[in-house]
Order: structure tokens, then C-alpha cells, then sequence
């Protein structure tokens, strides 16, 4: 059965952003320290972005993430899925309604409006058609927000989780872990980089 990746990054008091996030300020005020490892030339952070981007078969998003990365100043023809790598899988948007109009079009986009258990459904067959095209095993991967990645986690529905802990303390913001512990979590692997830690972590 294809793996399920929850894939984000975080502060080390535990934010996936600052302060009012929103479509034009997708990191919230002073987050964008959140992913200085995502563009950083330190071939380890390189080398996870690039790994992770390429066993992508289908990514899961919730509409306010979606609202950041289709809106005017988000993914473009040089920075979309994976930073720097503009990798280009199938995505699937949670969303109570669909948008009224798409800006990316160049992207494959599935919304799915009947919860999130459906979509990641949705993104698992997508993977599993991809793995099957590619000739190898491609995952779908859980790229947030924080929202989607913790109610993937209460609901079982996540096998690993990759977190990028960034050292920056952020003090607000939007938690990944709001009021609740994550299910049972066995480490597998940490890889300490000059602009991060990258932890990874089975999910029992």
C-alpha cells in the first residue's frame, strides 16, 4: 500500500507560521525563517528537497495553503512544489467549495470537498497510478497546513512524519500540535544540516 508522508516544517516552539497568516503573507509575520532550508546551498538540504520532491506521487494541501500557493505571489515558473526542484505531482486541495477560478493551470488539481480522509483516497490512487507509470514506488506526501497534517494524524491516516525544525522561535503563531500530544512517534532518522535539523519519524 503506498506511504503516507506528513511533511512540514517547524519552529522550535513548535509554529508552522507567525503571526496572520494569510494569501498574501503565507508564512505569517516573521516565518519565512521557516524554510530558509528549503532554498539554503548546503548539498544535505539540497539532497532531502531533492529526494523528497522526486518520490512524490500525489500531495495532499488544505485550501488556506492552496490560497497561498495559487495566489499572485506564490508558485511560479522557478519556485513551485519543492522549492527550487518545481516538481510537478498530482495535488489534492481539502476544500469545503472549489475555487471559482485556478491560476496555475500548468498543475494537476483534484479538490475534493468531502473531507480529508476522501482526499488523501484521492491522492493515494493518483500516487499509485504514478508509481505504476514511473516504474517505482512514489508516496503521497502531506505538505500541510498544520491543520490538515495534525487532523491526519488524529485520524490515523499518516505511516511517517518529516519534520524541518528550524532554529528560530517564533512565540505565535500557527501551532502544529494545538492543545494535543501526536500518536506514537518512533524516531528513524536525523539529519542536522546548517539550517535546520531534518527528523523523521514512523508513526505507530
Amino acid at each position: 500500500m503506498t506511504h503516507i508522508i506528513a511533511d512540514i516544517s517547524v519552529s522550535l516552539d513548535g509554529f508552522v507560521t507567525g503571526p496572520d497568516p494569510g494569501p498574501e503573507n503565507g508564512l505569517g509575520t516573521g516565518g519565512e525563517p521557516l524554510h530558509t532550508w528549503a532554498f539554503s546551498d548546503d548539498p544535505d538540504d539540497r539532497r532531502i528537497l531533492r529526494e523528497a520532491t522526486a518520490r512524490s506521487g500525489a500531495v495532499v494541501l488544505g485550501r488556506h495553503l492552496f490560497d497561498v500557493v495559487d495566489g499572485p505571489g506564490g508558485w511560479d515558473d522557478t519556485t513551485g512544489y519543492g522549492a527550487g526542484e518545481v516538481g510537478k505531482p498530482a495535488f489534492v486541495v481539502v476544500t469545503g467549495s472549489r475555487p471559482d477560478s485556478v491560476r496555475l493551470t500548468g498543475l494537476d488539481w483534484t479538490f475534493v470537498t468531502t473531507g480529508l480522509a476522501d482526499a488523501v483516497a484521492t491522492a493515494r490512487e493518483r500516487a499509485e497510478a504514478a508509481s505504476a507509470a514511473a516504474g517505482r514506488d512514489l508516496y503521497v506526501v502531506l505538505m500541510g497546513g498544520g491543520a490538515l497534517i495534525g487532523s491526519a494524524l488524529d485520524a490515523g491516516l499518516v505511516d511517517s512524519l518529516t519534520l524541518h525544525l528550524a532554529p528560530v522561535v517564533l512565540g505565535t503563531g500557527t501551532p502544529l500540535f494545538p492543545g494535543r500530544a501526536p500518536r506514537s512517534l518512533v524516531q528513524r532518522s536525523v539529519t542536522p544540516t546548517s539550517t535546520a535539523t531534518h527528523l523523521t519519524y514512523d508513526v505507530l
